[in-house]
């Protein structure tokens, strides 16, 4: 028989915002609202994210600074603006201790990783519910922070179990639970279906995960072509045979910057990131790195963040190596969302372990 793969997704409640709480701990029993200021006035820009006390009064992310301040308005609210160096420092030390874990990790944003720990729990979904509780109150003791873990026998079952039970959340789904934890919830909560996807199925009379694992598959693939038809039919049926795929050392090298209009052109897009792109380049040369692993950081008009990722066979060095994927990796994106974007980050990480030696060696002896 071949062993059902256990696999994690660990996502950490309203980060920015619980970093800040981190950081000063008077805060903590306060609404805290974390903005990104566009500088035009004191209040202008929008909420980045917000702890759960601000929820209470409506505060959610994407909502401009002076609604926000208006909802809070007679409370004790605290407002900060990002700190993207701070956040990633603390991720970085979360996800190298998340690592020790699992067999294999896969970061896929600031606050969010797969874990394969198919090995560590013996295949066994029971053991999975005690590891996560394990691991859940590690990170709580070691960092300080909460999180919450979706389990499943893949990424996809594992990403929509841990979207399901938030904050402070452990949602497991057994291979046999999967389709039947799928079939009543909305079609939209498939990565992919986008709001004209979403039109679309409704009126060929998809609305639930279930009703799209029961169509036909050939009109699927008819109406959305092959590849996404077949995606669309897999997984409904909470089918996914992805790998979490190890991206390497946690440590990366990255740049952000903020377009100069929100755009969904990828010709303006690749323009800011080629100039991001040298940058890093040229950092990368003079630390003497190579890296497997090439991201795309998005910040779109709600000021949402994503993050999409490619990691090579083989660790590289080269300028147009980066730009090449990094241009297909925003074609891919673009091709799933509908939303202007305002930022645009470029990441290298997965650095060869002989480079990094040679960095903790030079360290120890400097």
């Amino acid at each position: 028989m071949v062993q059902s793969r256990v696999v994690m997704l660990i996502d950490f409640d309203y980060f920015f915002a619980q970093c800040e709480e981190l950081r000063n701990p008077v805060i903590k029993n306060k609404p805290v609202v974390v903005g990104v200021y566009s500088g035009r006035t004191e209040d202008s820009g929008a909420v980045s994210t917000s702890n759960y006390i601000a929820r209470k009064y409506g505060v959610k992310s994407g909502i401009p600074l002076f609604l926000a301040k208006r909802s809070l308005e007679g409370t004790d609210a605290v407002f900060l603006p990002v700190d993207h160096k701070y956040y990633t420092q603390i991720s970085d030390n979360i996800m190298q201790i998340l690592s020790v874990y699992a067999s294999s990790l896969e970061q896929v944003s600031v606050d969010e990783a797969y874990l394969d720990v198919t090995v560590q729990v013996s295949g066994s979904f029971e053991n999975a519910c005690l590891y996560a509780q394990k691991i859940k109150q590690d990170i709580k003791t070691q960092v300080g922070l909460s999180l919450t873990i979706g389990v499943g026998p893949n990424k996809l079952v594992a990403k929509i179990a841990c979207d399901s039970q938030k904050p402070d959340g452990l949602t497991i789904v057994k291979p046999e639970e999967a389709a039947n934890f799928f079939a009543i919830l909305p079609v939209n909560r498939l990565l992919g279906v986008g709001k004209k996807t979403f039109a679309r199925m409704e009126q060929m009379g998809i609305k639930t995960i279930g009703d799209l694992a029961k169509f036909d598959i050939q009109r699927l693939v008819s109406m959305f072509g092959k590849v996404l038809g077949l995606y669309f039919h897999n997984a409904a049926n909470a089918i996914d045979n992805e790998p979490v795929v190890f991206t390497g050392e946690a440590e990366s090298i990255s740049k952000i910057n903020t377009l100069k209009q929100d755009t969904r052109d990828l010709e303006s897009i690749l323009q800011k990131t080629s100039e991001l792109i040298d940058i890093i380049h040229n950092e990368v040369m003079e630390k003497g790195y190579s890296f497997k692993t090439i991201s795309i950081y998005v910040v779109t008009v709600d000021l949402l963040s994503k993050s999409r990722s490619v990691t090579l066979e083989q660790p590289v060095k080269a300028k147009e190596i980066i730009k090449r994927h990094v241009c297909l990796l925003f074609e891919k994106y673009l091709s799933e969302s509908s939303l202007d974007i305002r930022r645009v980050g470029v990441r290298v990480s997965g650095f060869s372990k002989e480079q990094l030696q040679q960095k903790q060696l030079s360290s120890f002896f400097g």
